[in-house]
């Protein structure tokens, strides 16, 4: 009888030892976790589309091969842009969130590396450029390889994806209806 009370006794205590390690780990751990949550929302919204080591790749679409973010969404240029420099800001950046990063651009697949680049944009971020062009994702895009926003021409002009060559893709993007390709009447808009 005395030897079952030991049992219980120490049984116990080591249970409660255990539960009160858990319970620690789980604390620092959550802590960490709370400040890199807390850091994740106090920066902008293109965050986003932030890496600390951004890779650009290639994935090949209906369009073609596109250039594409580290997450797998789809990137854009903007006709409005110069080179080497952003004319979207504001409402425009919110729509169209730029490619940030905070370290040195890297590519894979068919980008190019020697192709990549970046500018200083408002705020103090970086906004990666391929060829010169600033990139952007599309906030319609929810997944990765859509291409919504091909030929928009929200905030005054086009938004065309990326070829590896650096060259907009002009190509009208097929409806999400149509899965054969027979799109008759789209515009070209008057850009090219």
């Amino acid at each position: 009888m005395l030897s079952l009370r030991k049992f219980r006794f120490y049984g116990s205590t080591a249970l409660g030892l255990a539960v009160a390690l858990v319970v620690a780990a789980c604390g620092s751990s959550s802590s960490s976790h709370h400040s890199s949550k807390h850091a994740a929302s106090s920066t902008p919204t293109s965050t986003n589309a932030s890496a600390t080591s951004t890779a650009v790749k290639t994935v090949h679409s209906p369009l073609g091969t596109i250039l594409v973010g580290p997450n797998g969404r789809t990137l854009y240029l903007w006709v409005a842009d110069s080179m080497n420099k952003s004319n979207c800001s504001g409402a425009c950046a919110k729509a169209w969130p730029p490619l940030t990063t905070t370290g040195k651009p890297g590519a894979s697949g068919g980008a190019m590396s020697a192709d990549l680049g970046t500018i200083a944009r408002s705020g103090g971020t970086k906004q990666v450029t391929y060829k010169g062009h600033p990139l952007y994702y599309f906030i319609g895009d929810t997944a990765a390889h859509q291409v919504k926003g091909q030929g928009s021409t929200s905030f005054g002009a086009k938004w065309w994806v990326v070829a590896p060559s650096g060259a907009a893709i002009t190509k009208a993007a097929s409806s999400k209806s149509s899965s054969s390709g027979s799109s008759g009447g789209s515009s070209g808009g008057g850009w090219g």
